[in-house]
């Protein structure tokens, strides 16, 4: 087998216009399409799916089953659970013509959890954490923890995953578990 600069299993297939980046592992029946783009050091697990012109940051984790439709970009550092589930079309018809992507956004470190779906347009905020099984439909601000059928804003996380506990009026929280300061806002 060529030397690529990442291990791609024998039954993935990785377009040959398609960027992967060096120490990333591409593993079975994953498909990553032309114009994508994966960084280095991901893990691009069983039966992922990475449709055309779709960018993944570095040091990500996409687990087994997911999804990655045309218009989602996903920053460096997030992991995405088991059979999490991204749309891309808002009015999805099998007839229409006029077929319109709606981006989504998942910014650095955020997590989503397994089966977790995320309805098109919305942007997961630096560091938030989805859980299990929730449905986003609105934008998840940068550490916020949601969950739920819909998704709503249940608390805050550190950096580490660690609950955050916001006192009084300053919007800066000290991580009980790692130490780390985080600003949540005024």
């Amino acid at each position: 087998m060529e030397d690529r600069g990442y291990y791609c299993h024998p039954t993935a297939q990785v377009s040959p216009e398609a960027k992967v980046g060096p120490g990333t592992k591409v593993w079975q029946n994953a498909q990553i399409r032309e114009g994508a783009s994966i960084g280095a050091n991901c893990i691009v697990s069983k039966d992922v799916y990475v449709d055309q012109d779709v960018t993944v940051g570095d040091n990500c984790k996409i687990e087994n089953g997911v999804s990655v439709f045309h218009g989602v970009r996903i920053d460096e550092k997030v992991f995405v659970g088991p059979n999490a589930t991204f749309t891309n079309d808002l009015r999805p018809r099998a007839f229409a013509r006029n077929w319109v992507v709606t981006p989504t956004i998942v910014k650095k470190g955020a997590s989503i959890g397994a089966n977790a779906t995320l309805v098109c347009g919305v942007i997961i905020g630096e560091y938030a954490m989805v859980g299990a099984g929730a449905v986003v439909t609105m934008d998840v601000p940068a550490h916020g923890l949601v969950y739920g059928n819909p998704a709503r804003l249940r608390g805050y996380v550190c950096q580490c995953g660690a609950p955050l506990q916001k006192q009084g009026d300053t919007g800066v929280v000290t991580c009980r578990e790692c130490g780390e300061k985080v600003d949540l806002g005024g």
